[in-house]
């Protein structure tokens, strides 16, 4: 997948900090070329964690209004907070189809963090390709940059 082919998509990814799980909505922005290097995996990880059961309550971030602009509705959160009863902190662009700009917010985290080390090595062997270097539960309050 080219940057142009993905530009004004939303398009899920993955990522890990080698211990925690994360799932982000691309609004439209560029994408690690590790995600963009196969569909085929990228499609494996998507479909591994929407049908993973249900295991946390979630923790909608307190200053979510700082980065969103549109309303924060149920119809907004719904998917991040799909992703995030299943362990994964979910995250969302931040300045919407921009592709030029890597910023990200966390939207929603899990109460009960889904581990990397519980995952199937097909999934983590993928999965480990897209790492960050920092602690995602310290992201709570700020946005990052992938």
């Amino acid at each position: 997948m080219s940057d142009n082919e993905h530009k004004g998509l939303d398009i899920d990814w993955f990522f890990t900090n080698n211990d925690d799980v994360a799932f982000v909505a691309s609004g439209g922005g560029k994408l690690p070329q590790s995600i963009t290097k196969s569909e085929e995996e990228r499609t494996l990880l998507a479909l591994f964690f929407r049908n993973l059961p249900v295991i946390s309550e979630v923790i909608v971030n307190r200053d979510l209004s700082k980065f969103v602009m549109s309303a924060i509705d149920e119809r907004y959160l719904s998917d991040f907070m799909y992703m995030t009863k299943r362990g994964l902190f979910s995250f969302d662009k931040t300045i919407l189809n921009n592709s030029s700009d890597s910023h990200y917010h966390l939207v929603a985290a899990p109460v009960t963090q889904l581990k990397f080390d519980q995952l199937p090595d097909v999934i983590s062997g993928i999965l480990k390709n897209t790492i960050y270097s920092g602690n995602i539960e310290l992201i709570m309050d700020s946005n990052f940059i992938i």
